[in-house]
């Protein structure tokens, strides 16, 4: 279970992350506040709060919170919350077909899916020292000991299972709008897939009455009558009004309800996923980028649990809405459908579609819409199109070196990626600001995310003397340096994967108080503690053989939304913001700081 941390430990955790960001005086009044809430009103709160966890054994006390969080958000999900992750090119070239990658992909999905509900997917499991545990004679031994002992006879070897419970909303979900806090709805039984293209719906069944994968040949033969289909874009397309803020959106959807459009609706809703087949190529990595993380938002249904988007060169990607789950089922799910797809391919460039009449197994959603929707949709639009206008977009791959050098100076190389941020934001900005990097909290039941706090005294003592005073150092006085922040950093993050962070602990507290009536502490009311929960610069990053780029938006309006990876022999960062603040030079900076810190490592200045 996740553990709720010592109070005292959380103060501790929390006045850190605070110290690079305050001056003295600041800090003094904001270290005060912690203390008076530390012996007060927040050791009543913990008390409760532990009493409340004890209580619940089924569960763990962030998802109540955490789901509220999302759910309660009233900002559209698109750029906001839905993040991007997207798959490498099939290694075969002549599979990278949009018809047959898209089938194969269907294909690979559902079969993941039955696997999944047949109770034989492999469990997710974290190996400290693979070589002992992720062994056949491993599993031949663990599979025979009982359930409520099996755990814990991993936990011998350093193997960690991943909790799972996020896996089953991967399908026949959607997030459905409401006033003041949507829901998630998932429809096991539907056996249907929905294809959006050219913002027209469509639907087909993909399971058969057996509870069978359709042919391959056949969904290929759907998913060509689709693609052959010549309608034009609708006037007035529906897939905006998943843009929308919250509470407009369930204004409108009770107006589509109300309006006679219950039953298509009903088809979106429980499909398995949405497929959005793009009629365009991708340029470039930019572009790449821009279609997957928000489209021109006539193709997308950002409401489904994922849309898997597939251009006209056969380019793939996820699209995925996020209070339902995290980055580990998603990559968990994309990793299997990769190897999948590629190793085992359902259908292959010479196959032939099967020869079935497809304008019946087809059918194509029509949507009533009265003035107040059509109004709705076009306003939806404005939003929308102001919105993408407004985003900056950056990448770049640093080429210089990678995770292989680092480890082989012995620095963990996340916390060089997140050195360079820190050093970066000074260099451009000359100050030091509140940050976020998201960690799994899988290892436990119902465990989400905690947050690492990358900014510290060592980050911003190191990133000083590399922008400010560089000729004042020497290359062995820098690399101690570096060597300080790997291990803080190393440090902080394992805590955080341990479920032993402040940022959960302070918000479950906070939730505790306002849903017993209890007037907010002063402790939350500190400019400090507002400050340090503005994330200008949040971060994520994702490392998979399946995926060749992520990304978000940002948090903040004047923050910076950093996906980035450490590749064997090179970092790649995709760098989002608004006009409040300059993405393409933080990148530069970024570039300019990677280079220092290798330079550095090299033993060169």
């Amino acid at each position: 279970r996740l553990p709720v941390p010592k109070l005292e430990d959380t103060i501790r955790r929390y006045l850190n992350a605070q110290k690079p960001l305050l001056n003295d005086d600041q800090f003094r009044k904001t270290e005060e506040l912690a203390h008076r809430f530390e012996k007060g009103i927040g050791r009543e709160l913990h008390e409760q709060l532990v009493a409340q966890d004890n209580q619940n054994k089924h569960t763990s006390y962030i998802t109540g919170p955490w789901f509220d969080m999302y759910l309660k958000a009233r900002e559209p999900v698109v750029l906001n919350f839905n993040p991007f992750t997207c798959f490498n090119p099939d290694p075969k070239s002549e599979y990278n077909d949009q018809l047959i990658r898209a089938t194969n992909m269907i294909v690979s999905a559902l079969r993941f899916m039955k696997t999944f509900r047949a109770g034989y997917l492999e469990p997710e499991v974290f190996h400290l020292n693979p070589k002992k545990s992720d062994t056949e004679i491993f599993k031949k031994i663990i599979r025979f000991v009982p359930p409520s002992l099996s755990w814990f006879g991993a936990y011998m070897v350093n193997a960690y299972p991943l909790d799972m419970s996020q896996y089953f909303r991967l399908f026949n979900s959607t997030r459905l709008p409401k006033l003041n806090r949507d829901e998630l709805y998932t429809e096991e039984k539907a056996k249907h897939l929905l294809v959006l293209r050219n913002g027209n719906f469509y639907v087909f069944d993909v399971i058969d009455r057996d509870g069978n994968i359709l042919k391959p040949s056949e969904i290929q033969a759907h998913l060509k009558y689709i693609l052959s289909d010549n309608s034009p874009a609708p006037a007035f397309p529906l897939g905006y009004l998943s843009s929308e803020n919250r509470d407009t959106w369930a204004l409108l959807r009770k107006n589509l309800l109300d309006n006679g459009n219950e039953a298509a609706l009903q088809k979106v809703d429980s499909a398995v996923f949405c497929l959005s087949l793009d009629d365009f190529p991708i340029k470039d990595f930019l572009h790449l980028s821009h279609t997957m993380l928000h489209g021109d938002g006539v193709n997308r249904w950002f409401d489904k649990s994922f849309n898997l988007i597939i251009t006209k060169d056969g380019t793939a990607g996820l699209n995925f809405e996020h209070s339902w789950g995290d980055g580990v089922a998603v990559v968990r799910f994309q990793n299997e459908v990769f190897k999948d797809s590629t190793k085992a391919p359902a259908i292959s460039p010479q196959s032939q579609p099967a020869s079935v009449d497809s304008s019946r197994a087809v059918q194509k959603l029509d949507f009533k819409l009265n003035d107040a929707l059509k109004a709705g949709i076009t306003k939806a639009k404005q939003k929308f199109d102001a919105s993408v206008e407004a985003l900056s977009l950056n990448l770049i791959q640093f080429h210089e070196g990678g995770k292989d050098f680092l480890k082989q100076k012995k620095v963990s190389p996340d916390a060089v990626a997140q050195l360079a941020f820190q050093m970066a934001f000074l260099r451009q900005y000359n100050q030091t600001v509140a940050t976020y990097e998201s960690c799994s909290t899988a290892a436990f039941k119902h465990g989400r995310t905690e947050a690492i706090r990358p900014a510290s005294i060592h980050t911003k003592k190191c990133s000083e003397a590399f922008v400010r005073e560089p000729s004042k150092h020497s290359t062995e006085e820098l690399q101690k340096l570096i060597d300080e922040c790997s291990k803080y950093h190393s440090r902080l993050t394992k805590e955080a994967a341990m479920g032993q962070g402040f940022d959960r602990h302070l918000f479950g507290l906070r939730c505790l108080a306002l849903s017993k009536g209890i007037a907010l502490p002063d402790f939350y009311e500190d400019q400090a503690y507002a400050q340090l929960n503005h994330n200008i610069i949040s971060t994520s990053t994702l490392a998979s053989p399946a995926l060749q780029l992520g990304g978000f938006g940002p948090v903040v309006s004047d923050g910076f939304g950093v996906a980035y990876q450490v590749h064997d022999d090179w970092i790649g960062c995709n760098i989002s913001s608004y006009p409040t603040r300059n993405g393409k030079e933080f990148l530069q900076c970024i570039y300019k700081s990677l280079e220092d810190i290798f330079n550095v490592l090299k033993g060169k200045k």
